[in-house]
């Protein structure tokens, strides 16, 4: 606070030189306690007056409001004069403009200085000398926030380029990023690695992931969970290095994926979200995901690219734009909660939700049914992974869902696979089975099997290891025992959403 003159005559002490109260300035310029409230208070003791510090447009920054003369102060706010002393009410009253850096005279803030004694030469120096350092103060102060904003902008781009990555939307992100990372998008395949800290040190993580991979990699704050980092990273070199960061940060891991396209961005990001799982049971605290045996790979692919195209043909009318926006917005939608769709493409999970309703429509199946699901997503991967059929050349008949379940190497992948559960004497398989028929929903699935809510998540938990896949949180581990089952016959094919039917009538997705 700034301190009020008192009574009598106000010499200064016998130590107070010139020396000692430049000393005294100085010391406010201390990294630990620099701050403008300081120094006036500093200036307010040491003259022994009240001290206001305005910005140009009479907004307090720092101290004790005070009244002066609108028409002197607006002069010196302008820069028509630099200083200015008067007496107004019976105080002696100091006005100093502060030079603000931008072009013109005009000034970047004001200092009022009022005491009832005149100001003698010794005052008017510090008054002066304390004006020169409080624009130190505020151009400092300029730049960190120029800095902060340079900072959000340049992550508000990264962010934008990553969502325009997830809805395939290549050309475009290339464009974004051209300007401030040149050459970064200019291969065709990436890998995306998640980076998982503490929400409170995560701005500190991004900016030692920015610094490690060199400006070799987009590194975005995920918009979806406070404590991951995303890095979408072209080259090999900045995976190895992401790698070691996290081996000397204790409470961090790393995931992930394959090498990708740049337009299958969604896909590796649920590779990495897999991997992170795993790194989270690593001695290393870092995975890979897995390159397992993939269901789809055990299909016949010209049989289910040609299914997939059938499926998805109602969208074909659609202007490109709009139908690759409805495909990359369901896949994730799929994957992950509306909610976590939502911040991750920048839109509302609303606006999530109608795009997915919009495509649930066009294909006339039902997306709430998990084994519906499990087939639309197949449809959807598959061509991220081939990209589209030309409308113009689309077949118009071709294998039923069910035709390409009867495949010798998949109904062994899914025997294999869900026969390790039969091991357990908690009977795993018929708990999951129930838990999958009741759309993954625990309470239905307890009344099926007559027990309590709790345990049929306990053991679908317990199947989790057994499995090697992550089935509570959903994704694409649970869209692969789905399928399992299915191509066991456990569950039933779904009759919508999943055959389609010949040439003249609707194809359903």
């Amino acid at each position: 606070m700034a301190a009020r003159a008192g009574e009598g005559t106000h010499a200064p002490p016998p130590h107070d030189t010139a020396a000692t109260w430049a000393e005294e300035l100085l010391d406010q310029l201390r990294p630990a306690v620099r701050h403008p409230r300081r120094v006036l208070a500093w200036l307010a003791r040491t003259v022994q007056a009240t001290a206001c510090l305005e910005d140009a447009h009479g907004r307090l920054l720092a101290g004790d409001r005070l009244c002066a003369d609108t028409a002197v102060r607006a002069d010196v706010a302008t820069g028509r004069i630099s200083a200015a002393a008067l007496e107004d009410g019976g105080r002696h009253v100091h006005l100093v403009g502060i030079r603000h850096p931008g072009p013109g005279r005009a000034a970047g803030a004001v200092l009022t200085v009022a005491r009832p004694d005149p100001f003698d030469r010794r005052a008017c120096e510090i008054v002066h000398r304390t004006a020169s350092v409080l624009g130190l103060l505020l151009r400092e102060g300029e730049l960190a926030r120029s800095a902060r904003r340079l900072r959000r902008a340049s992550a508000d781009l990264r962010l934008a380029v990553l969502q325009l990555l997830m809805v395939e939307d290549v050309v475009s992100a290339r464009r974004v990023a051209a300007g401030l990372w040149p050459g970064l998008l200019e291969q065709d395949t990436a890998r995306v690695h998640v980076v998982e800290g503490s929400p409170a040190g995560r701005d500190a993580l991004a900016e030692e992931c920015t610094d490690v991979t060199e400006g070799r990699a987009l590194v975005v704050r995920c918009p979806a969970v406070d404590g991951h980092v995303i890095v979408v990273s072209p080259a090999s070199a900045p995976g190895e290095r992401l790698r070691a960061l996290v081996a000397d940060r204790p409470d961090t891991y790393l995931g992930g994926s394959l090498h990708q396209r740049l337009a299958r961005t969604a896909t590796a990001y649920g590779q990495a979200i897999s991997a992170l799982a795993v790194a989270r049971f690593s001695p290393g605290r870092s995975a890979v995901y897995a390159e397992r045996t993939h269901p789809e790979r055990l299909l016949d692919p010209a049989a289910l690219r040609t299914w997939s195209a059938r499926t998805l043909r109602p969208l074909d009318t659609l202007p490109h734009h709009t139908r690759a926006e409805l495909l990359a917005t369901t896949r994730l939608g799929l994957d992950f909660t509306a909610v976590s769709a939502a911040k991750v493409l920048g839109v509302s999970r609303n606006t999530v939700r109608a795009r997915m309703d919009r495509l649930q429509t066009l294909l006339d199946t039902d997306l709430t049914d998990l084994t519906t699901r499990t087939a639309v997503r197949l449809a959807l991967l598959t061509e991220a992974a081939h990209g589209p059929y030309d409308p113009g050349t689309a077949p118009h008949t071709g294998p039923r869902f069910t035709d390409l379940l009867d495949s010798a190497a998949l109904r062994g992948w899914a025997r294999d696979l869900l026969g390790r559960l039969d091991g357990d004497g908690r009977d795993l398989r018929a708990t999951l089975s129930a838990w999958i028929s009741a759309g993954a929903n625990a309470e239905r699935a307890a009344k099926q099997r007559g027990v309590h809510a709790q345990t049929v998540r306990e053991l679908v938990r317990a199947a989790e290891p057994v499995l090697e896949r992550q089935l509570l949180a959903g994704g694409s581990d649970l869209y692969e025992v789905v399928l399992a089952h299915l191509a066991d016959g456990t569950l039933a094919v779904p009759e919508a959403g999943a055959n389609g039917d010949q040439a003249d009538a609707p194809v359903h997705g």
